[in-house]
């Protein structure tokens, strides 16, 4: 027997019927989220389960598409006796003991759906949209294996993500206790001479000018001068991705000016991890200007290393007490200038403060170059589903099967006569049109 590819990819002995020969897509009435209830049966929307009902649609696990939204062609499978509601596509009639809910699950996310959503502003799945879907359908043994294959695969992968997305956690509690060794004068208790570290003083003392920014509304257009806003503030660092734009006259160009060292810092967001979050301007930076919801903080240099102030407020000590100051019910959390002017923060001579920062940022540089290659190996670990996928729908994880099977993948057990039985099967189910009656 050959066992080569055809066209479409798939070995020779397996179909390639319709998606629509398996299933019948259909969408059934959406509950209002008024109506869902604390306990009862599981509701699946577009994302998932979203809630509990009285009712079910579903007495076994069904295979469902999202249909509405972002998140269009997403698959999931619900759990017996759920209400499937319209912003998912219930694979309703599949005849499961033919084709399994988990190797039709895996086929379709190999396939991938994009070609089927329609729509602009609301994307959009319909029964139209999947008529013309083909799925490969292999001999029901081989459905079996192919499967049990890909989840012993797919679980290997997710111990390895899982490792990846740990060390990840770990580099940034490392970063954290740096800081945290950085305030508390640890880092350097070798290096310096005394014992004592140093007195806590307020930024106000430290602080040639507090200022907010501009409230003048920006423009992406490339007009007037660019203006720094809260998503340019990125890890400590300033980025010159996504600029907006204003004009400016003189008197305002001078008042919101940028000068290398000035640290730059969100006063205002939603999240209070964000607020106090900064970076220091480099020469780089100094042709911008700045938005409101950022302060700038224009520091004496005579006194105190700017990056020495951007790790005190990056660090785990001060980062608590301005989350505490900003947190607030009304869901805008906010640090305003004399609540920063207060903050108090430790202030060794100049001298230590600059060997504070060597040492950070020789600890940081190793940490993100660490960092840098579990986010490459990361991503190839995120592209390995879909490679795995694509290999097992190609018929190479089955390869060695097939060889040492031949008599589960022909005759009676072939594809072509299972695809024969899946027809036949919901040809019988299908419920048929009653003779139309006309009174006398």
């Amino acid at each position: 027997m050959s066992l080569g590819l055809i066209g479409n990819n798939i070995p020779k002995h397996w179909k390639s019927p319709l998606l629509v020969d398996l299933v019948t897509p259909k969408q059934w009435k959406t509950i209002p989220t008024k109506n869902l209830i604390e306990k009862g049966y599981v509701v699946y929307g577009a994302n998932g389960k979203i809630g509990f009902y009285s009712e079910y649609t579903h007495e076994k696990p069904t295979l469902m598409i999202t249909c509405r939204g972002a998140t269009c062609g997403n698959l999931h499978i619900s759990e017996p006796c759920s209400y499937i509601n319209g912003n998912a596509m219930a694979l309703d009639s599949q005849p499961t003991d033919l084709v399994s809910l988990e190797f039709l699950f895996y086929a379709l996310k190999a396939r991938g759906l994009e070609d089927t959503i329609s729509g602009s502003a609301q994307p959009q799945i319909t029964g139209k949209g999947l008529q013309e879907v083909g799925v490969p359908l292999p001999p029901l043994a081989e459905q079996k294996v192919i499967t049990v294959k890909i989840d012993a695969l797919l679980a290997q992968v997710e111990v390895t993500k899982a490792r990846l997305e740990s060390t990840l956690e770990t580099l940034k509690q490392f970063r954290q206790s740096v800081l945290a060794a950085a305030v508390s004068g640890k880092l350097t208790e070798g290096w310096r001479d005394r014992k004592e570290f140093a007195a806590a003083k307020p930024i106000s003392s430290i602080a040639k000018d507090i200022r907010y920014g501009t409230s003048k509304k920006c423009s992406p257009e490339q007009i007037g001068t660019p203006v720094l806003r809260i998503p340019n503030i990125t890890n400590g660092k300033i980025s010159l991705d996504d600029l907006k734009y204003a004009k400016f006259d003189e008197k305002e160009l001078a008042k919101l000016s940028l000068k290398s060292g000035d640290l730059l810092l969100i006063r205002s967001n939603g999240s209070v991890d964000l607020v106090g979050k900064n970076a220091v301007i480099s020469q780089d930076d100094e042709h911008c200007l700045f938005a409101g919801y950022l302060i700038r903080v224009r520091l004496d240099s005579s006194l105190v290393d700017s990056h020495y102030v951007s790790f005190c407020l990056n660090s785990p000590q001060l980062r608590q007490v301005i989350e505490v100051n900003a947190r607030s019910t009304s869901g805008v959390n906010n640090i305003n200038s004399k609540e920063l002017a207060a903050l108090e923060i430790p202030l060794p001579q100049l001298k230590e403060q600059q060997e504070i920062v060597r040492r950070v940022e020789k600890l940081f540089a190793g940490a993100d170059a660490t960092e840098q290659q579990v986010n490459q190996a990361l991503e190839r670990v995120n592209n390995l589903t879909q490679s795995i996928l694509a290999k097992a729908f190609r018929g190479e994880l089955t390869e060695q099967w097939r060889k040492e099977n031949p008599e589960l993948i022909s005759g009676d057990n072939s594809a072509e006569a299972l695809l024969k039985k899946i027809k036949a099967e919901r040809a019988a189910t299908k419920p048929k049109r009653k003779a139309r009656t006309t009174s006398a």
